[in-house]
């Protein structure tokens, strides 16, 4: 496969995939509230998709070592189209709560699977840029997604659901009729040691995998309480509160776009500290937010932060896992589903106590993910010194 026809592919299908699942972000919660759900039915509608992700996300990036990326990305896509429909079709809340789960199981196959089908096409130092392309388009989609939601809003109620539904489904047709099959491209590049998540949690790699749930635990947290904070800090409604995150967003996918070269002369690990370092400087800005310039500027350097983290990460750990790349996604896939179920509860309550603390806390997990990965790369150079002296 030619790289440069590939990654463009995977480009807008990941972007469709995104831009799908955030058309219904602005609705979902007012259509949930027209069916009688309270504040706490409404978190466990958001939640359960993220556990479902959380559970199902290593069993369809094993699947994929097994039968191939093509389909079990199809399976993920259909999935999402399924649910969307589902949700356009409910009239009461366990209706929502069964499209939820739907979604989560089946669409817990399209990340993982789409980071391994990226590993088995690039070669190690080409790797961080084909994950960093797949994070763009994540990062572009998840942009455009909830302002056309916002749009058909206005005209039913229904109506986003519906689109994103039909946007899948037409996904989910460019992927069967374009996207050629990626296993039998990795060759004697692909592992097969099986591998489980107790050997995860404590193997040589689980330090990347807290890490992954460290960071994403802190930026559930800041997307969960920042509307909330913004409002207070800055006057900012949920217009101009739109604007920033779209600026945050914008800076973060354009940081991913050009990590190939970048990566190639300093590397993952570099990328990986730095991220890390510069989120936690802006979390640390965010506590002095006056106005809408001030949280822009605040809400982009931590993005640009957060942006070269997850593609470093996934491509450090694709080069380094004994298992398949597509179990290796699949539970970095995980991690991040547990840090977003665990994130937002967590931020509201700390929120409640000080509307400062949840970025505090992010500064704090912030440090935390460094030291892990200090510990990782520790452990790292005394292995490969242990296997030179044995050699």
């Amino acid at each position: 496969m030619q790289l440069k026809k590939v990654l463009p592919i995977l480009f807008l299908i990941m972007f469709l995939v995104m831009v799908g699942f955030g058309i219904i972000i602005p609705v979902l919660p007012f259509y949930a509230e027209d069916m009688g759900a309270s504040p706490t039915e409404l978190g466990l509608l958001m939640a359960v998709y993220s556990l479902m992700q959380f559970i199902f996300a290593p069993m369809w990036g094993r699947v994929s070592d097994r039968i191939g990326r093509k389909p079990v990305i199809m399976i993920g896509i259909l999935g999402l189209s399924l649910s969307f429909f589902m949700l356009a079709l409910s009239t009461e809340l366990w209706m929502l709560f069964a499209a939820r789960i739907v979604g989560g199981i089946l669409s817990a196959a399209n990340m993982p699977t789409v980071q391994a089908y990226v590993a088995d096409i690039t070669s190690e130092e080409d790797r961080a840029k084909g994950m960093g392309i797949i994070g763009a388009a994540t990062g572009l989609g998840f942009i455009c997604g909830p302002a056309i939601g916002g749009v058909f809003t206005n005209i039913n109620i229904h109506m986003p659901f519906y689109i994103s539904g039909i946007v899948s489904f037409l996904t989910l047709i460019l992927v069967a009729l374009i996207l050629r099959e990626s296993l039998h491209v990795s060759g004697n590049k692909q592992r097969k040691e099986r591998i489980s998540r107790k050997e995860v949690i404590g193997g040589p790699l689980a330090m990347l995998y807290f890490l992954n749930f460290f960071v994403s635990l802190s930026l559930a947290g800041l997307e969960a309480t920042f509307a909330y904070f913004a409002a207070r800090k800055a006057e900012m409604d949920a217009v101009t509160l739109g604007y920033a995150f779209m600026i945050m967003g914008l800076a973060s996918a354009m940081v991913q776009g050009s990590m190939g070269r970048l990566t190639k002369k300093y590397g993952e690990s570099f990328f990986i500290q730095a991220g890390i370092s510069i989120s936690a400087i802006g979390f640390g800005l965010m506590l002095f937010i006056q106005d809408f310039t001030t949280a822009a500027i605040f809400l982009a350097i931590f993005g640009i932060g957060n942006g070269v983290i997850r593609p470093s990460v996934s491509s450090l750990l694709t080069k380094k896992s004994k298992s398949g790349y597509g179990v290796a996604t699949g539970y970095l896939s995980s991690s991040d589903s547990l840090g977003r179920i665990i994130g937002p509860v967590l931020g509201g309550y700390l929120y409640s106590i000080n509307i400062g603390f949840p970025y505090i806390s992010g500064m704090f997990l912030s440090v935390l993910a460094y030291l892990l990965f200090q510990i990782y790369t520790s452990r790292s150079s005394r292995t490969y010194l242990g296997r030179t002296r044995g050699n």
